[in-house]
């Protein structure tokens, strides 16, 4: 009969290997950028905003970024992503204060990118996947997605 106290470091070592390798993370992997540039096709300004600072002034900061270049241009011809990486990942973490105006934005066309090299980093700090906000979608690397865009002819803002 196998002993409880040796089940429970198996699973324990399934479950990590499992977070790490991004098994257990429920949202989607981000499109590449040629991709999700043809669902604006009609853009004229594309903007990617970097977070990667964890302080809350700077999410509602880049929330309220995001929101301007919506109403100056309008949803149909303006692209944005948001990068989370480092600290600014927190801004997409599940249940975070500005879920609601993730949600609106993303209702807007507004693209949230999280990066799964931080989200690894998180892991074995939290001693657990973070949860996600929905809207969020993971890149391999934030600082690669956000060269990635800037090569696509995104302007790049870290505001």
């Amino acid at each position: 009969m196998i002993q409880l106290s040796r089940i429970t470091p198996i699973a324990l070592l399934l479950a990590a290997s499992l977070a790490t390798t991004g098994l257990a993370q429920a949202n989607e992997k981000a499109e590449p950028v040629a991709k999700v540039m043809q669902d604006k096709p009609f853009a004229q300004t594309r903007v990617a905003l970097q977070i990667s600072d964890g302080s809350p002034d700077k999410q509602t900061l880049i929330l309220n970024v995001a929101n301007n270049l919506l109403k100056f241009y309008g949803p149909d011809k303006v692209d944005i992503e948001v990068v989370a990486f480092g600290p600014g990942l927190r801004l997409l973490f599940k249940g975070n204060a500005n879920s609601q105006r993730i949600a609106d934005l993303a209702a807007q066309g507004v693209r949230f990118s999280a990066c799964e090299n931080t989200i690894k980093a998180m892991t074995k700090k939290l001693d657990h996947v973070p949860e996600l906000n929905p809207n969020a979608r993971i890149v391999p690397a934030g600082i690669v997605r956000m060269v990635e865009l800037n090569k696509a002819g995104y302007f790049v803002a870290r505001p």
